[in-house]
């Protein structure tokens, strides 16, 4: 039997991108799969209505699996949750999850662990050095992938950053030693257009707000 692959999908220009990867490798992805906080319809971190990832999946013409979380969620329900999920996928006759990590060790050994039971295996398609992310960042770009800058860590970037296009411009903007790709949490985004897509998912920029020590940019779908 082939390879049948579950993406971890963020909705955000790395996920997005590591399934434009794999497809031009022939891998057959055969779901994405979200986790949202549940007191929100959220996804967690990049704060993207659900509504949204929803339209995502159908652009990429790929089944949408859910996963709602509670909020607060600790690290254990987190792990009880994904556990079931883990089940229906070894039902489903998955061999891989394949995931959007860049170059966090810790990440990577996490998510290894947590397959290991299961005898599901990871995928890291996009895995690289830190010297390496600009090169990425620039290939997304030139790939025609487009995305929005959804939450911002103002302890690491000013929060003007959020609501901003994910383009040259922004990354000629950014500070010394901020990574391109915002692999460690300076930023996240909202991919809505690119080569993984049938076609763009209209957006507009919404309100900017600041919770929980992040400021978030509320992407509204665009009827326009």
């Amino acid at each position: 039997m082939g390879r049948r692959v579950l993406l971890s999908w963020s909705s955000g220009k790395d996920s997005a991108w590591t399934l434009h990867v794999l497809r031009r490798q022939a891998i057959d992805v055969v779901g994405l799969l979200t986790t949202f906080n549940g007191a929100f319809d959220r996804v967690a971190m990049h704060a993207v209505r659900s509504g949204l990832v929803a339209a995502q999946a159908a652009a990429t013409g790929l089944p949408l699996w859910s996963v709602p979380l509670p909020w607060p969620c600790s690290n254990s329900e987190y792990e009880r949750l994904m556990s079931g999920v883990l089940q229906r996928a070894v039902a489903a006759r998955i061999t891989h999850v394949a995931f959007g990590d860049l170059f966090l060790e810790d990440i990577r050994e996490y998510r290894v662990g947590q397959l290991a039971p299961t005898g599901i295996e990871p995928l890291f398609p996009l895995w690289c050095s830190p010297r390496e992310t600009p090169a990425l960042a620039r290939a997304m770009l030139d790939g025609g992938l487009k995305a929005v800058v959804t939450c911002v860590d103002p302890n690491k970037l000013p929060a003007t950053f959020a609501g901003r296009a994910y383009d040259a411009t922004m990354l000629a903007d950014l500070p010394p030693g901020i990574d391109p790709c915002g692999e460690r949490g300076e930023f996240h985004t909202f991919c809505f257009d690119g080569p993984m897509f049938s076609q763009p998912i209209a957006v507009r920029v919404g309100e900017i707000l600041s919770r929980d020590g992040f400021s978030f940019a509320d992407i509204l779908p665009d009827p326009a």
